[in-house]
């Protein structure tokens, strides 16, 4: 069984009322490195786990025992939903914790123009999405696709993947990922 250290570290790191940029400086590694395993685009060896959790504090026993309760809440307002993109694009995720989910559901919104960037998306699940206003740009691996409002994407997320807004007016796109590796 893997663990899902990234939202494990974020969960316990919210838990005590610590920024990334916090944790960092009490770990002496740069915030890059927290937000990079936290998204689980990082790895850390158990030295630099270590390292990173005494500036919580909490051991590594502790760390991957720890079992946090579901969370209660079944309905969200939509003022509730969690902003976490940032610039021309905005991901609002329903719930703010998601660790112990196996689903991630955004509300995405994209600007013209707006791009995820020039280096394609990877990461493991699934993911799909419906487009509910503008021209949204989808290239999975080397297939492209411009998409209108009900048209819809679906694929394997380990496939290099980007979305780009076409067009004057803002995109927006109801999406889902399983496991929440977004």
């Amino acid at each position: 069984m893997s663990v899902d250290i990234g939202n494990r570290l974020r969960h316990l790191r919210t838990l005590h009322n610590l920024s990334q940029r916090e944790l960092a400086r009490r770990a002496g590694v740069t915030n890059s490195t927290i937000s990079l395993i936290e998204s689980n685009a990082s790895n850390p060896s158990v030295g630099a786990l270590k390292r990173i959790l005494d500036g919580i504090p909490i051991g590594l026993a502790e760390f991957f025992a720890f079992q946090p309760e579901k969370p209660r809440q079944f309905f969200y307002a939509a003022e509730e939903l969690t902003e976490i993109g940032k610039g021309s694009i905005s991901f609002r995720q329903v719930g703010n914790n998601l660790f112990g989910r196996s689903l991630q559901i955004l509300k995405e919104c994209y600007q013209p123009g707006a791009d995820t960037g020039k280096v394609p998306l990877v990461h493991e699940g699934e993911e799909g999405g419906i487009v509910l206003s503008g021209r949204l740009e989808v290239i999975v691996e080397d297939e492209r696709r411009i998409l209108g409002p009900g048209d819809a994407y679906y694929f394997e997320s380990r496939r290099p993947h980007r979305f780009r807004c076409v067009g004057v007016v803002p995109c927006e796109v109801i999406s889902a990922c399983t496991p929440p590796t977004f």
